[in-house]
């Protein structure tokens, strides 16, 4: 946008009078009073070429000249091409009175300055000029408005912690996670004595947002002192700040670096405005008299489904889990994937990979969010196996091109229970991307929802199946080995040996079973409404659970809480009993899956992970590749 400014007002030749230097941004000239001798009835205008004018009101079509004064009149200035020095154009007014009678004649010094701040707004990886839609964000494949990456990964191989947490930019890479801005001006060489640009932010985006500069055009990312050449312009600490008016046909490149993702007190949206400012008379601040302004949008938080691509496996190295750790590898190494092994001097003596060590794995491109709940009491709820996340799904016509996110809270009509901390809810609500849906899983002594369900890549149209641990199922299961003359096959090793018939004649176990099974039964229903399921969708594990501190926990090793690699099922070794030397448990998991074309391999974990009340999918972390969907095409 042009801005012009203007120099002095020289007042008419029979009036005296004092103006100041003003500023006209394709706006108006008041010809009344303040500017017009006493008794002035009648006007002219002359003008520079580059400059256009506009009266207002209009005057009647008469032809005749001069045009009518009246008490309301007012000229409309514009310039269509930036000045190349200052004062280089000028308008001036022809006062007149009864009988064309010149009164006086006053003459405005013009400078025009082209001044924009821009994004990327059409999303195409350019930051165009100018673009009409900069100011504001729309969802849709047809929408706009830029985007900003939360800078929460570290650049630092030593001394590690989050590059947002630092206010200053050292290395080229960390420039790639923020996005770019940037400032064109056109104008003479410096702006009039008095005149600024300032960069500008609200008290309310300054703790979700900075800003950094280039102090030169001429950039070189790989030769330059980062702390020095890339200034921080705005933060808390600096919510407006001057910036260089360079002259000429100029640009100054900023990066914008994104703090928090969105969260209940923050929609994820931050404005970035540019003023030019007017000096006002001695002793009185500048006042602005134009504000551009550019609006970017936070990326959300996302999760991804087991149905994406794996990249690199993480685990765990304890003194105690041998088996698994051999098991493991030997099934990511064999399917060609990374895999990355905290050992115990990294995880602390923690096995449990899905509430990982971050401050290890923290680096280039891998970052961490948190969230503490100040004033509520977290269980075990709050970790990470009680958070997944579906497949693409559509439900009742509504579409879910990034999946919901799934937890586990307490039962609906429960007067006490346990939940997962309301901070992280409201965390998970407000990505928007992936709208949650709440199970019940506080009827598992873990709490956990990977102890009941997950799902698996499928090759038809849905691309997915539900797996559901089933009471039910593993019941059937156990009773056609007993028909099948199978009743004393034995589980578990020497030490915990049990029959298929004292299983069945277990009925404390049937009972608690039977209370298990109606829990799944309403997890179920609602993952069949929320993810627009049919039961041809689902597909029942056999598995069987036992009750403790009024708790339920898997009996056997649970094969539903397993790791997904793309076609290949990482499976905790359940242990069952054994028909013509197989495991009976294992023949049927392998039948189901090989319907689905997917590989089975059995990893013990019993001794390591079992005992603790855990599984395979919670002693393992898997980093897949990204959706190709991009969450700002959803439609909101």
């Amino acid at each position: 946008m042009y801005f012009i400014l203007g120099g002095e007002i020289k007042p008419p030749i029979t009036y005296s009078c004092a103006y100041s230097p003003i500023i006209i941004q394709r706006d108006r000239l008041s010809l009344d009073s303040r500017s017009a001798p006493p008794s002035s009835k009648y006007f002219s205008v002359q003008c520079s070429p580059r400059v256009q004018y506009r009266i207002t009101p209009p005057p009647p079509e008469s032809g005749t000249l001069p045009t009518t004064l009246n008490g309301n009149t007012m000229l409309l200035i514009t310039m269509d091409t930036a000045s190349e020095v200052e004062n280089d154009c000028k308008l001036s007014v022809m006062y007149y009175g009864e009988k064309t009678e010149v009164l006086g004649k006053a003459v405005v010094h013009l400078t025009a300055v082209e001044i924009s701040l821009d994004v990327d707004a059409d999303r195409d990886g350019q930051v165009e000029r100018n673009n009409p839609n900069k100011g504001s964000w729309m969802w849709g494949p047809n929408g706009h408005g830029a985007i900003l990456l939360v800078n929460c990964d570290s650049e630092h191989t030593y001394g590690k912690r989050r590059d947002s947490e630092s206010a200053e930019v050292t290395r080229v890479s960390d420039l790639k996670d923020m996005s770019p801005m940037v400032l064109r001006t056109s104008g003479p060489a410096k702006l009039p004595a008095g005149y600024k640009l300032t960069m500008h932010i609200s008290q309310g985006d300054a703790e979700s947002v900075r800003v950094f500069r280039t102090r030169s055009t001429a950039e070189n990312l790989f030769y330059k002192s980062f702390v020095k050449d890339y200034p921080l312009v705005l933060g808390s600490e600096d919510l407006s700040k001057e910036v260089p008016y360079l002259g000429g046909n100029a640009e100054m490149k900023f990066y914008v670096e994104g703090l928090r993702f969105p969260d209940k007190d923050f929609e994820g949206l931050i404005s970035i405005s540019l003023s030019l400012l007017e000096p006002s008379s001695q002793g009185f601040p500048e006042t602005p008299i134009f504000t551009d302004r550019v609006v970017f949008r936070v990326a959300p938080w996302i999760m991804t489904p087991n149905t994406l691509n794996p990249v690199e496996v993480f685990i765990c190295s304890t003194s105690d889990n041998y088996q698994f750790l051999k098991g493991m590898k030997r099934l990511v190494e064999n399917n060609g994937y990374k895999l990355k092994v905290c050992h115990e001097y990294m995880n602390r003596g923690d096995r449990w990979m899905q509430d990982f060590p971050y401050d290890v794995l923290l680096g280039p491109d891998f970052g961490y969010v948190t969230r503490t709940a100040y004033n509520e009491e977290v269980s075990s709820l709050d970790s990470f196996g009680n958070l997944e996340v579906s497949p693409p799904v559509i439900v009742n016509g509504t579409i879910y091109p990034l999946g919901r996110i799934i937890i586990g809270v307490a039962f609906p009509t429960a007067t006490k229970g346990r939940n997962m901390t309301k901070v992280v809810q409201d965390f998970l609500w407000a990505q928007k991307v992936q709208e949650p849906i709440a199970l019940f899983s506080d009827w598992l002594l873990v709490g956990h929802v990977d102890e009941f369900m997950t799902f698996v890549p499928a090759p038809d149209k849905k691309g997915f199946r539900l797996l559901l641990a089933s009471p039910d199922a593993g019941y059937k299961l156990f009773r056609g080995l007993q028909k099948d003359g199978h009743g004393q096959a034995k589980m578990f090793d020497e030490k915990e040996e049990i029959t298929v018939d004292e299983i069945l004649s277990d009925d404390k176990l049937r009972a608690e079973n039977n209370y298990v099974q109606s829990c799944i039964d309403w997890n179920r229903d609602v993952l069949k409404r929320e993810l627009g399921l049919d039961d041809d969708d689902i597909i029942d594990l056999p598995i069987l659970f036992h009750v403790m501190e009024n708790r339920a926990v898997a009996y056997y090793p649970d094969m539903v809480n397993m790791i997904v690699l793309g076609k290949n099922l990482g499976i905790p070794k359940p242990f069952g009993p054994k028909v013509d030397g197989r495991c009976a448990l294992e023949a049927e998991m392998t039948s189901l899956m090989e319907g689905l074309g997917l590989s089975c391999t059995y990893i013990d974990d019993f001794a390591s992970y079992h005992k603790l009340l855990g599984e395979v999918h919670c002693g393992s972390n898997v980093r897949r590749e990204p959706f190709s969907f991009k969450w700002w095409n959803l439609e909101m």
